[in-house]
């Protein structure tokens, strides 16, 4: 049986970690560089790095500050945050990303899938979804959250798989930083619906939460507040896992 992950999330605005609620009101949690060392120090399997601000900027993800990340890690790295060409992937994995995630180009320009997937391999390629509960289920949000689309997550979460995704990282928009727990209908709809990894992110308050989005069919989890704020350690997070049945890499 594999292991299930536990993935910080460094949320990066002005090369500073930022928080907010469904995108919005963020809050300064410290330099990046600080905080990716102290993840893996408590154990992290991974860590997740999105520059917020550079889609609504109109430019690439901020290499330097990827760089300085990688530097200072040894655990797996992906990164995400205005990849919209092959150029600005390439860029990516060069400073130091073991993959890149894409989110509202891949929705702009779909072959970008195709093309990363192709020229680096599906294991670079993560394609992230903003998920907003509809009437119909769930639709995507772009632009950081700041724009709605008429498409369906599930069937947009098919269609990135088909194209080359290897990975999906899910956020619920409507629970992000909300700490009511992971949306597990969404999960579980997603989950259903693909073959490859789910990263479950937006809402995690409590181990317990993790346990219910693992149960629901994630295959990794994304938290960032309860890290950040230092409720939880990592260690601690592994070990309340572990005592509730899950494999984790302790």
């Amino acid at each position: 049986m594999l292991t299930k992950r536990i993935i910080p999330c460094l949320d990066i605005k002005n090369n500073r970690v930022v928080k907010g609620v469904r995108f919005s009101n963020l809050r300064d949690c410290g330099n990046p560089v600080e905080r990716a060392m102290l993840y893996q120090q408590q154990g992290a399997d991974e860590i997740v790095i999105l520059d917020v601000a550079a889609t609504i900027e109109d430019r690439r993800a901020r290499h330097e500050t990827v760089a300085e990340i990688r530097a200072a890690l040894s655990i797996p790295l992906t990164v995400g945050g205005g990849v919209a060409s092959m150029a600005d992937a390439r860029e990516l994995l060069t400073a130091g990303a073991d993959k890149v995630s894409l989110n509202t180009a891949a929705v702009l320009t779909p072959d970008l899938i195709n093309d990363v997937a192709q020229q680096f391999g599906r294991q670079c390629t993560v394609v992230a979804i903003d998920a907003v509960r509809s009437e119909a289920g769930w639709n995507l949000a772009t632009h950081s959250g700041r724009k709605r689309t008429d498409i369906n997550a599930v069937a947009w979460a098919q269609r990135v798989v088909e194209r080359g995704a290897g990975e999906i990282l899910l956020t619920s928009w409507d629970r992000d930083g909300s700490n009511s727990g992971y949306d597990l209908d969404l999960i579980e709809a997603i989950a259903r619906a693909v073959s490859v990894p789910v990263i479950a992110s937006g809402g995690a308050a409590t181990p317990n939460d993790m346990v219910r989005a693992f149960e629901a069919g994630a295959d990794a989890v994304l938290a960032a507040s309860m890290f950040h704020d230092d409720v939880y350690t990592v260690q601690k997070v592994k070990s309340e896992l572990q005592a509730n049945g899950c494999e984790v890499r302790i």
